[in-house]
């Protein structure tokens, strides 16, 4: 998660959202890492977990990550809650809730859903306070 949290960082100072994600292979090795890059890319799908996950398909030649941990910063949303199941992700791991955005605790629960095809395994709440007052002082910057 630290690595995640890295990331956000580095986003935040690109004038992105500050969220991070990080994909892991079965063998404990990072194999992709991601920030939000939406605003520089152009791209709404450009979030933090999206780019992870395309970046290890590409990494592992493959469009399914089975075996792979993902941790990102921030309870995804559905978007990314739904590319997360199609990649066959084994586990989850995010900080900070999501009340308003997020698909897995919140909001649709997306995993708990009849249509979901597969859903990892999901542990929230690791290092929350840390990503949790990144965003809020993210947020609080950009309405002065």
């Amino acid at each position: 998660m630290q690595i995640a949290l890295q990331q956000a960082h580095a986003a935040k100072a690109r004038g992105e959202v500050p969220v991070g994600a990080v994909v892991v292979d079965k063998a404990g090795k990072i194999i992709a890492q991601a920030g939000n890059e939406t605003r520089e890319l152009n791209d709404p799908t450009a979030h933090a977990e999206m780019l992870a996950i395309r970046r290890a398909c590409k990494v592992l030649t493959t469009e399914r990550l089975v075996g792979c941990k993902l941790y990102v910063t921030l309870e995804p949303c559905n978007m990314c809650a739904a590319a997360i199941s199609f990649a066959r992700i084994d586990k989850l791991y995010y900080a900070a809730q999501d009340a308003k955005g997020g698909a897995v605790d919140n909001g649709t629960r997306f995993y708990h859903q009849t249509t979901c095809h597969h859903a990892p395994e999901v542990v929230g709440g690791l290092n929350e306070a840390e990503a949790s007052t990144l965003l809020t002082e993210f947020f609080a910057q950009k309405r002065k």
